[in-house]
């Protein structure tokens, strides 16, 4: 039977429990243990998929199919460990399910509560992870303690630890330890408070993760675990990283948070082998050289909105051991025509997806520039799309081509919705969703990038390449270099005679890791040094 992690968040929200969950994580599989990963959100919807980016962030997509919370994305980069639908439940998805089955009549004509119908829905979700090999399931709990929507999270995994045994089950709560500027102070309070808050609904925390922006001397530490109940050697310090969030698993290893689990969990394995990830920090912190990308999205101003986007590119600089500064422009800035310098002087452009019009003529526009002048291009999803859009307004001559998401009476409909679209009024989880196979053509970017001649890659989307028009593309110059098995649906298309101008419908982000950078943005950052040294 596995044992269980449970990791609980206090005072704000943001603390950055999901990349101390991925941390963990990490240390465990660097021990030599199986694990799973969770993340259980109190939100009522029943997942992020219909949510807006300026609320909610990235939807992280699992091989699956599975539209997700942005955290398993941090835990698949940090542990390299696929996630799936079970890895992500919210309390809309929770009562569902619940309510489905009272309607069915499951509950013989019983009473349905919160306790025990509700909490007994979360256990089942949480011990569906447990399965034959698996060592340790960590599951993070969102929110804060203290919020009304989550307290049947919290009372579920009290639960737990009374029916699995304290030897099995851990606490480990993440709490913010502010620095008060005009006192010169630090205030223990807050986190005071909120393991106060978590022991009134019944569970200790064993270890208490203290987030802090500068250094927690040891008289702080002793204070917090007075009266937060947790040994001294159980206090945890994680103080904002210098470099990356990629330094946070050494910096918890460094404290012996990884022993302490081990002990509490009565697991025997040997010290956590790190080489492998601090070779890769190392690469990261002193690089040999910088190259410039510029990001043309829709909610550029937003970090978490393309936050896989973004740490892809970092990867694919990790590849070549070089830094590389993102420079973010909205696309909107780009529709009058007034500011392309901005995009002169990067070395090499990618444009993400997205859904509605905002924005698309400033992504058609930016995909021009890079066209013309020659700079290297990455477009995803509707980058792609807007590529396609492009290529057939400005090569093939077709002025009013569009995509039917955005004008449906369009002249030229180059990018149509799918079929199985066609009458689907639902928006959650009806798209195109999780991996499928892409047959590339030899001899492409794309080809000598994955050095395969078929790949596996996760979508999110509705709309297409209209077949009808694969033809007249072709003809003026578009390379459909990656295809489903039947060719009808494109997923990548090149440019010829262009140095790296290469487009994908699927979402290649969703697949990069700081040690195994995706080979399209390898590529694609490879590419961009070789444009910086050309303009030098």
């Amino acid at each position: 039977m596995a044992k269980y992690i449970f990791i609980t968040g206090g005072v704000v929200s943001s603390l950055g429990k999901g990349l101390t969950a991925a941390s963990i994580g990490r240390l465990l599989i660097s021990r030599g243990l199986s694990i799973r990963m969770q993340k259980l959100d109190p939100y009522l919807n029943v997942d992020p998929g219909t949510m807006s980016p300026f609320q909610h962030g990235e939807v992280f997509v699992t091989e699956d199919g599975a539209e997700t919370d942005l955290d398993l994305g941090h835990y698949e980069r940090f542990t390299g460990q696929e996630t799936s639908r079970k890895s992500n439940f919210t309390a809309g998805r929770i009562y569902w399910e619940v309510l489905k089955k009272e309607r069915r009549g499951d509950y013989l004509g019983g009473t349905v509560q919160m306790i025990p119908h509700i909490t007994d829905e979360i256990k089942s979700c949480i011990r569906a992870l447990d399965e034959d090999g698996v060592d340790v399931i960590l599951c993070e709990i969102g929110g804060t303690v203290g919020d009304i929507e989550g307290l049947t999270f919290l009372e579920a995994i009290r639960q737990i630890g009374l029916e699995e045994g304290r030897e099995n089950v851990m606490y480990v709560h993440l709490t913010y330890v502010p620095f008060i500027k005009a006192a010169g102070e630090v205030k223990t309070k807050p986190s005071q408070q909120s393991v106060a808050k978590l022991r009134e609904i019944g569970i200790l925390p064993d270890a208490l993760i203290c987030r802090t922006e500068v250094d927690l001397h040891d008289d702080v530490r002793r204070k917090l675990s007075l009266f937060c109940n947790v040994p001294q050697h159980a206090v945890i310090v994680e103080k904002d990283v210098t470099h990356s969030i990629y330094e946070l698993p050494v910096v918890l290893s460094e404290q012996g948070l990884d022993d302490l689990i081990m002990v509490h969990l009565r697991l025997a394995r040997p010290p956590a082998k790190l080489d492998e990830w601090r070779e890769m920090l190392g690469r990261l912190i002193h690089p040999k050289g910088r190259v410039k990308i510029g990001v043309v999205g829709k909610y550029s101003e937003l970090q978490d909105a393309y936050k896989s986007i973004f740490e892809a590119i970092e990867h694919g600089a990790l590849a070549h051991a070089q830094a590389v500064d993102i420079i973010k422009i909205p696309a909107e800035e780009l529709e009058d025509g007034t500011e392309p310098d901005r995009l002169l002087h990067v070395d090499g452009v990618l444009v993400p997806g997205g859904f509605g019009g905002r924005g698309v003529e400033g992504k058609i526009e930016a995909i021009r520039l890079a066209r013309e002048h020659k700079i290297p291009l990455l477009g995803i999803c509707l980058g792609m799309q807007c590529a396609v859009i492009e290529f057939a307004r400005n090569v093939c001559g077709l002025e009013t081509a569009q995509s039917t998401e955005f004008d449906k009476s369009t002249d030229h409909p180059v990018v149509c919705l799918m079929e199985e679209q066609e009458g689907v009024k639902d928006m959650g989880g009806s798209m195109r969703l999780g991996a499928s196979p892409a047959h590339l053509q030899p001899g492409t970017h794309a080809a000598r990038a994955y050095g395969a001649r078929v790949v596996q890659e996760r979508h999110r989307h509705r709309y297409e390449v209209n077949t009808a028009y694969h033809d007249k593309l072709q003809k003026g110059g578009l390379i459909l270099s990656a295809t489903n098995e039947d060719g009808t649906l494109v997923e990548a298309v090149e440019v010829e005679g262009h140095p790296w101008f290469v487009a994908t419908q699927f979402h290649p982000e969703f697949k990069s890791q700081p040690l195994h950078p995706h080979p399209l943005f390898s590529a694609f950052i490879g590419a961009a040094i070789e444009q910086a040294k050309v303009k030098t």
